[in-house]
Parts: C-alpha cells; sequence; structure tokens
C-alpha cells in the first residue's frame, strides 16, 4: 500500500499522491491530448475547452489521425508528429489501447502519461513506469488541475447549493 493508501497495481505501480499530482501539473507546459474530439458530446472536448481557457497556461497539443482541427487548433495524427516534445501526454482512449500510447509517449519523450477517468492498464503503467515516466491512471487532468487552482465550481463543479429538499 501506498502512502495514499492506495494499493499497488501488479506491475509495482504505486498511484502518485495529490502532492505528486499538483508537482507534475505545476511542471507541465505543454499536454498532448491523446483521442482529443471535436463532438462536444466527448469528456476529451471538454477538458480541451477547460485547459484553453483563461485559467489555465499550457500549450496544447491535440492527437487525432481522424480529425484536422478543433475549435481552431491544429490536430496532429500521432505523438511522432508533434512539433515539440510534450510534457504530459493526456489519453482519452480504452485500456487496452494505452500500452502502445505508452511507447509512442516514451519515443516523444515525454514526461509523464496521463490515462484519464476510467482508465487503467498495468502493462501501460509497467512500460512507462520503466522507462521512467511518471504515470497517472484513471484522474482526469480537468478535474485535478481544478482541484489545486481552486476552480472546481467552473462548468458545475461545486455549485455551492447544497440541500436536500425536494424541489
Amino acid at each position: 500500500m501506498s502512502t495514499t493508501g492506495e494499493v499497488a497495481a501488479p506491475s509495482g505501480w504505486v498511484p502518485p499522491g495529490a502532492l505528486e499530482r499538483k508537482h507534475i501539473l505545476d511542471n507541465t507546459r505543454s499536454i498532448a491530448i491523446v483521442g482529443a474530439s471535436s463532438n462536444p458530446a466527448r469528456a476529451s472536448n471538454f477538458v480541451l475547452t477547460y485547459l484553453r481557457s483563461s485559467v489555465c497556461d499550457f500549450d496544447l497539443y491535440p492527437v487525432n489521425p481522424r480529425e484536422t482541427e478543433i475549435m481552431g487548433v491544429k490536430v496532429y495524427p500521432s505523438l511522432a508528429d508533434l512539433p515539440v516534445v510534450p510534457d504530459l501526454v493526456s489519453v482519452f482512449r480504452r485500456g487496452e489501447d494505452t500500452p502502445d500510447i505508452a511507447r509512442e509517449a516514451i519515443a516523444a519523450g515525454a514526461k509523464t502519461l496521463w490515462l484519464q477517468l476510467g482508465i487503467a492498464n498495468d502493462e501501460t503503467a509497467a512500460i512507462a513506469t520503466a522507462a521512467g515516466l511518471n504515470v497517472v491512471m484513471n484522474r482526469c487532468v480537468k478535474i485535478e488541475h481544478a482541484r489545486f487552482a481552486g476552480g472546481l465550481h467552473l462548468a458545475g463543479f461545486d455549485t455551492g447549493v447544497i440541500h436536500s429538499r425536494r424541489r
């Protein structure tokens, strides 16, 4: 068990605690968003919208071979096509797709591999950790950034309306 109270995965990966996640985000300048979508109903679109907002100061690089532009931002077909080395690779893909994405993130020189909510894969964690990457799984970059920046009220979180009465 880690100091965060979470159990280590069979790969030996231990989830980073809140302070470690904050440190990762504080030291991140560029984020590649693998699986970015122009569909506003998709979580990746919501996260991209938040990360483009004035509360964030990241250089964003959406990655999707089927898109060319999202919200006026150029989309790249793969991590290898990025014009920069991403500090963080945020992944919105199925868990079984993530080992290959981990290898691409390593080849691209990323420092952190971040699998979004609902996405975890022990093989991916083992691959990325062995290469020296920070690994975060089953956490949302938007939620974590908002938590640390005091912005959970954005987009409906922490509305301040708490009651138990029926309307």
